[in-house]
């Protein structure tokens, strides 16, 4: 029996009954295809990418045709999942610009575009959904402005400036129509504040219990990028290691 295909409304009814979102990276079919068979309802062609399939060292480096080559990879796979993809740093930077970027990403398979900023972005956001394209945000910490934070990765809300800020973030992507919004590092206090007030549904990564569902990169969760795990992820899987115990199997049967 096939499932009906996920909707940006089917995430918001899942946060009004409380159901947890489930939420995973994907960059390619083979991993769009699984997580789709395991029932994950919301997936995202994330520019994480850049660093676990890329080999960059952040995503600053990741371009727009690198989106649309994985957003088509991973759509392929027809999932019953909602799936996105992020737009890339300064992919964004006017309306106009951001608008044709998200029209580029919804021509290759996205369903929505996630970006990075709250009130500074506000003006990006309303022309993606004004043009019918669902919309992501994305606040609290953001990997895309990691060099302006001198490379480190820092918990937001921590005082009252940063809570203030992350409320007027969130109060700006409600009011323009954002249906989810990833917390990334925020306090949980805050972050279950957000999630409380807001009608989006909060999908938080090391932001607490309390959002209404989590996100992580796929990598990270199943192993099979082993040389750098965040602090809050608990890895599920050390698919590394098998991976390596198949291959010395194999060739030790050559």
């Amino acid at each position: 029996m096939n499932s009906p295909k996920i909707t940006p409304a089917d995430i918001r009814a899942m946060k009004a009954r409380r159901e947890k979102i489930a939420a995973l990276t994907a960059y390619d079919f083979p991993t769009a295809k699984l997580l789709d068979e395991c029932g994950v309802p919301l997936l995202l062609v994330g520019d994480s990418l850049g660093m676990v399939v890329l080999g960059y060292p952040n995503t600053t480096h990741v371009t727009m045709a690198e989106m649309e080559h994985h957003t088509r990879a991973a759509t392929r796979a027809k999932p019953h999942a909602l799936i996105g993809a992020d737009l890339p740093f300064h992919a964004y930077d006017t309306p106009e610009q951001a608008l044709a970027n998200a029209q580029r990403l919804v021509a290759a398979g996205a369903e929505y575009v996630k970006a990075e900023g709250g009130r500074e972005i506000l003006p990006q956001v309303r022309a993606i959904i004004a043009a019918g394209i669902p919309f992501v945000g994305h606040i609290g910490m953001l990997p895309q402005h990691i060099l302006e934070e001198g490379g480190k990765y820092r918990i937001k809300g921590r005082d009252d400036a940063g809570h203030a800020k992350l409320l007027d973030d969130a109060a700006a992507l409600a009011e323009a129509g954002a249906f989810a919004v990833v917390l990334e590092l925020v306090t949980p206090a805050v972050a279950k504040e957000i999630t409380e007030r807001f009608p989006f549904a909060t999908i938080g990564i090391g932001s607490g219990p309390d959002c209404d569902g989590k996100i992580l990169v796929t990598p990270d969760l199943i192993g099979t990028y082993p040389w750098f795990t965040p602090k809050f992820v608990k890895q599920e899987l050390n698919a590394a290691e098998q991976i390596r115990d198949a291959v010395g199997r194999w060739k030790s049967a050559l």
